[in-house]
């Protein structure tokens, strides 16, 4: 490890931190999205400043890297709303029936690899609020093979679950790949 540093050193940059300034009072669309927003943004932090090899650095056994973090959660986003909630017929962008993990087992190095993962996960976030923004309310429903009948809600709900559980592996990724911690 090197530069070693102390957990609320590295976010932000000196600064006011971005995260985190969401509302805290208001209806609950606006800040089940906030929330989303802020682990969102939280991804991106820890995921700054590694490029390339260090980017698909795993801790063996496992193949979890912050490339296949942002590659699945691209995925992730596309399923739950181009694909349940929206209707769309379009597949996963990393990943496949045969092979579901391959968001993180097929993350090769290089920056067009980084490049395209984050244009993926920045097409499917701008999709994804797009349609919270334009849903007449939160009880939009969609069918999906794992829950069967999910709501908006639920969806909203179970994405900040997603994001703040992989930003907990991020948290641990990053510090192995470069001593850098983060809150």
């Amino acid at each position: 490890m090197t530069n070693r540093r102390g957990r609320a050193e590295i976010f932000p940059a000196p600064g006011p931190d971005r995260r985190f300034t969401g509302p805290a009072t208001g209806d609950e669309r606006r800040l089940l999205a906030a929330f989303l927003a802020d682990q969102r943004t939280t991804l991106e932090l820890k995921c700054a400043g590694v490029e390339g090899e260090l980017s698909r650095r795993s801790v063996e056994p496992s193949t979890l890297s912050l490339l296949g973090l942002v590659r699945h959660l691209a995925d992730v986003e596309r399923r739950w709303f181009r694909v349940v909630l929206a209707g769309q017929d379009v597949k996963p962008l990393f990943s496949s029936e045969a092979d579901p993990d391959g968001g993180f087992d097929e993350a090769a190095a290089g920056p067009e690899a980084a490049d395209e993962a984050w244009q993926a996960w920045r097409a499917e976030v701008a999709f994804a609020e797009r349609f919270v923004a334009e849903a007449p309310d939160l009880d939009v429903e969609g069918d999906d093979a794992w829950r069967g009948r999910v709501c908006l809600r639920w969806v909203l709900v179970h994405m900040v679950e997603e994001y703040a559980r992989h930003n907990g592996h991020a948290d641990l990724l990053r510090e192995r790949i470069d001593g850098a911690v983060g809150i």
